[in-house]
């Protein structure tokens, strides 16, 4: 099979989990058997010249996908039109969104259906055009790949797509890069000004959705003595205002860290130095961080929604994200309980263990076969 790999979406360093998606998933694919893959890329990856999508064969489709208008066009207007000229069997859209015209066959990957169940995820133009976008891509596409189970029955509740149709493929945790050192904890902890307190680390974007401010309001229920310092990581958005106002009216503004968006470095040293990670989002189409904190053996809250328990199972202790008496007593239990938090630990590791990138891009291809009548 000859397959066209659709990132015009792909803006390296700027494009959260759907680029660690593109980056773990892709050499994994090339290594399939009888699988050759082309990537389609934009102007701004091309121009960085680095990266598996640039490492492998590529074409680049023109247009500067930063701007959301340009990655439209260029997905429904180039991609299909190149994918033909290079005569490949298919087509794969790793960001929720596909090409809705031409004869080649489509794959898509939808991550979640975040833009219907938690319109407040994405920002002004862009949550429109999902709108309209995702729910083609879903029906035009010959197959589709979602990350959890769970996102599978909202396809078939919200837009009614046979469940037929939808592999169910997990995605797994990105490893530390070879050779990477993680910044040292004292830099860390001078730099961000964390002092000697515990840290309470919230990975992932900052969006509504993902509920920081539960994370606060829990904080505001715990004893000063015992109150560990919450550290929100992701690129700045207009909620982090939100977050400001809500822990100054909670009195707990200095137990709040928003630092700038921080090299894989700094995460790394701060998942080290973590004494919980908590995830507890309203909504998740799958929850990265999850893995990757229990893959490094960090104790996990999370919330009992969506795909979480699904991705967790029973290495995490779970909340409902409304109730945040619960949430500041999970806390309090990892803070206090060194026995339950290295029981969470160890099993964090041992379920981390089970997902792997390997088997990812083995259940990918076998989609590619039955999206082409290959395989039943």
């Amino acid at each position: 099979m000859r397959v066209a790999l659709n990132l015009v979406f792909l803006v390296p360093g700027e494009t959260g989990g759907m680029e660690t998606y593109a980056r773990e998933l892709l050499p994994r694919l090339a290594g399939q058997p009888d699988l050759d893959v082309v990537c389609l890329i934009n102007r701004e990856a091309a121009e960085a010249q680095s990266g598996p999508w640039y490492d492998l064969p590529h074409e680049v489709v023109p247009v500067h996908a930063r701007s959301r208008a340009a990655w439209v066009r260029g997905e429904q207007l180039h991609v299909p039109r190149m994918a033909a000229a290079l005569g490949v069997d298919l087509i794969h859209s790793l960001a929720s969104t596909a090409p809705l015209r031409g004869s080649v066959p489509r794959v898509t990957t939808i991550h979640d259906l975040n833009y219907l169940l938690v319109p407040e995820a994405h920002f002004g133009l862009r949550g429109l055009g999902m709108r309209v976008l995702v729910p083609q891509a879903a029906r035009r596409s010959q197959r589709i790949i979602v990350d959890a189970s769970c996102t599978r029955d909202d396809l078939h509740e919200r837009l009614r797509i046979d469940p037929e149709k939808v592999d169910v493929i997990p995605l797994a945790a990105p490893a530390s890069p070879a050779g990477m050192r993680p910044t040292d904890a004292p830099e860390l902890r001078a730099r961000l000004g964390l002092g000697e307190r515990p840290v309470v680390l919230c990975p992932g974007a900052r969006r509504p959705h993902k509920n920081a401010v539960a994370v606060l309001e829990a904080l505001a229920l715990l004893d000063p003595a015992e109150r560990p310092v919450a550290v929100v990581t992701g690129y700045a958005t207009p909620y982090e205002e939100e977050l400001r106002t809500r822990a100054a009216a909670l009195g707990v503004a200095a137990d709040l860290v928003l630092p700038d968006w921080l090299p894989a470095a700094d995460l790394e040293g701060l998942y080290a130095l973590a004494a919980v990670v908590a995830v507890p989002s309203r909504y998740e189409g799958f929850g990265l961080p999850v893995l990757e904190a229990m893959l490094r053996g960090v104790p996990v809250v999370i919330s009992n929604r969506a795909s979480l328990p699904e991705v967790a199972g029973n290495a995490a202790l779970r909340v409902d994200p409304d109730d945040y008496r619960a949430l500041a007593q999970a806390l309090r239990t990892v803070l206090n309980d060194p026995a339950e938090a290295q029981r969470l630990s160890a099993a964090g590791r041992e379920r981390a263990a089970a997902f792997s990138w390997e088997r990812t891009a083995e259940l990918t291809a076998a989609s590619y076969r039955r999206a082409l009548g290959l395989l039943a």
